[in-house]
C-alpha cells in the first residue's frame, strides 16, 4: 500500500511541473493563459503537499517502531537538521553577499574597466561562502554515516 502511495505522489509532483507548462502552450493567446497556468500549477502544488502531509502523518506505529530498532536516535536527527541549517543559511548568506558585492563590481566596471580582475576577486569571495557551509554539511554528513 506504501508503494502505491509512493507511486501516486511522484505522479502528482510530475503532473504539477509538467500540466501548467501545457496549460500556459496550449491556453489562450491573450493574458488569461498565465492565470491559467499560475492556477494550475498552484492547484497541483498543494494537492501533492496535501498527498505528501497525509502519508507522512499516518506512518503509523511501525514506522516510530522501526526508526527506533534502526538506531535511529536524536544524535543522528540533529546531525541532519545541522547540515540542512548550515547549508541553507551558507546560501542564503552568499546570496545576500553575492548580490550587494555583484551590483557594485558592476557599478565600478561601469566607470573604470581596468578594475574588473579586483571586482572578480570580491565577488568569488562572496560565493566561497556558500561552498564553505557545503564543505562543513558534508563534514558532518560524514561523521554521521
Amino acid at each position: 500500500m506504501t508503494t502505491l502511495a509512493q507511486i501516486v505522489l511522484v505522479i502528482a509532483l510530475v503532473l504539477s511541473i509538467i500540466i501548467p507548462f501545457g496549460a500556459y502552450f496550449i491556453g489562450e493567446k491573450n493574458r488569461g493563459r498565465y492565470k491559467t497556468s499560475l492556477g494550475v500549477n498552484v492547484f497541483f502544488f498543494f494537492g501533492t503537499l496535501l498527498i505528501a502531509t497525509v502519508m507522512v502523518l499516518t506512518g503509523g506505529v511501525d514506522t516510530m517502531a522501526a526508526a527506533e530498532t534502526a538506531g535511529s536516535g536524536l544524535s543522528t536527527g540533529l546531525g541532519y537538521i545541522a547540515a540542512a541549517l548550515v547549508t541553507g543559511l551558507s546560501c542564503i548568506g552568499g546570496g545576500i553577499a553575492v548580490a550587494s558585492a555583484a551590483s557594485a563590481a558592476l557599478g565600478a566596471i561601469s566607470e573604470d574597466q581596468s578594475i574588473l580582475g579586483k571586482s572578480l576577486i570580491f565577488v568569488g569571495l562572496a560565493e566561497g561562502v556558500a561552498l564553505y557551509g557545503l564543505i562543513i554539511s558534508f563534514m558532518i554528513l560524514g561523521r554521521l554515516g
